[in-house]
């Protein structure tokens, strides 16, 4: 029964989208309060569920979507992302553009959240796209792809490295075997993939178009590259330094750690040299922030509005429900993980509950049947990447951004993504495979 309501409610979702065309967020909370009532949450309960999925959601991606969002039109109209895209240009040309664009994207992604590499590296994309008349899509898919990937795969992002203590894995061995089951996986469903979608059409969001605010002067190559850089460089920082200096760590590393802090930093350094330095008002920068967080709002609603519903799936036990029937499925455990991990991916939406409710369900496998626990962090990360579609807010993310249609989102993103997991296991199996012998 679960399971017929579930994909009944994410019909119901596409339906009153795609056909009735009502707003998105609406049709969450819509179909968010009928998937509450119908899988049996008390209807005192249900909008606590709705209110805490929105609220836990947007608590953590409000200020980075809104200052990256704002970050990222500065460095379009101060001239910032023209410079950076002529520079990536010169070193690889354009016709190696889209294997510098997953480079890009896989170097950004280890260190950083899925959501913030999104957002910060989206100007780009769409920078070379308008320089260089190329499709913004068959630009994307790539870097996106590397993004997600090591989202999924690699420590130190939070599933992999929660499954890697439950698995009771090796990190440093995870992160090998990740990088070599990665590498392929982000090759077929980025540059291989990317390359029969050049019709697909994309109207980038208005905000990250070349339309130059009037200053003095465009800044400079290596300043605009330290600018845009700037949060990697931050975060980087907070990483290794409590590696570094000795416990107690300072409130100030601390602080550094914080993503929220980081991306307020960097748009205070990037107000004063793309903005001031390059002789744009105050007035005027407030004004380009200002239209900046409304292409945005909606968005932050979007993707709230997923939360919602990813919460009434998780309080309902839904969740639970599908991992506890597919636990006596008779499949290989590397395979059922994966497998365990994709069906909860594609009933609620999050990767990372994905992972962590499979990780209940296989660990006491992986003694059972003498599983390397390595391999399972990795075939169940592959897993968690897959099917995404309406109830996940990185397809909203694509979306909303590239300006796309449901359907087409579903042809590109979601192909994307379930790629990456289909690859993913076939790597994990392949190196399976050649350390048993």
């Amino acid at each position: 029964m679960t399971f017929a309501i579930i994909f009944l409610s994410i019909v119901g979702l596409i339906i009153l989208i795609s056909v009735c065309k009502i707003n998105a967020f609406l049709s969450f909370l819509i179909v968010s309060i009928g998937a509450g009532l119908t899988l049996g949450i008390p209807a005192a309960d249900i909008t606590h569920s709705v209110e805490k999925g929105i609220g836990d959601t947007l608590g953590s991606l409000a200020i980075i979507l809104c200052t990256g969002a704002m970050l990222g039109k500065l460095i379009a109209e101060s001239g910032a992302a023209g410079q950076l895209s002529a520079t990536i240009t010169q070193i690889f040309g354009t016709k190696y553009i889209q294997w510098a664009m997953m480079l890009t994207g896989f170097i950004i992604g280890i260190p950083l959240y899925y959501g913030i590499g999104f957002v910060l590296m989206v100007p780009l994309i769409f920078s070379i796209s308008h320089q260089h008349k190329l499709p913004a899509i068959y630009l994307g898919l790539p870097m996106l792809a590397a993004l997600s990937v090591t989202h999924g795969f690699l420590p130190p992002h939070p599933s992999p490295s929660a499954l890697v203590i439950q698995f009771g894995a090796d990190m440093g061995l995870t992160l090998i075997y990740g990088m070599i089951v990665a590498i392929p996986a982000i090759i077929i469903a980025g540059p291989v993939f990317s390359r029969f979608l050049k019709n697909i059409p994309a109207y980038p969001m208005q905000a990250f178009t070349q339309t130059y605010a009037k200053s003095s002067h465009f800044p400079g190559k290596t300043i605009s590259l330290i600018t845009a850089l700037l949060p990697v460089i931050l975060l980087l920082t907070g990483t290794f330094l409590p590696f570094i200096l000795p416990k107690p760590l300072p409130a100030a590393v601390i602080l550094l750690g914080q993503s929220s802090i980081v991306m307020i930093l960097a748009l205070a350094f990037a107000t004063y040299t793309l903005g001031f330095k390059t002789g744009l008002s105050i007035g005027r920068i407030m004004g380009i922030y200002m239209d900046a967080v409304k292409e945005v709002g909606m968005i932050l609603l979007i993707i709230g509005g997923s939360g919602a519903l990813k919460q009434v799936l998780t309080d309902s036990g839904a969740s639970t429900e599908i991992a506890a029937a597919l636990q006596h499925v008779s499949l290989p455990p590397l395979v059922l993980g994966w497998l365990i991990a994709a069906v909860i991916r594609a009933s609620v939406g999050s990767a990372t509950v994905a992972g962590l409710t499979t990780a209940g369900i296989v660990a006491p496998l992986i003694l059972e049947t003498h599983t390397n626990p390595n391999l399972m962090v990795l075939s169940v990360g592959a897993g968690s990447l897959m099917f995404s579609h309406v109830n996940d807010s990185g397809f909203w993310l694509f979306k909303e951004y590239f300006n796309v249609s449901v359907k087409d989102t579903l042809k590109t993103w979601s192909v994307m993504e379930t790629l990456v997991g289909v690859a993913g296991l076939a790597g994990v199996l392949i190196i399976n495979s050649i350390i048993k012998k």
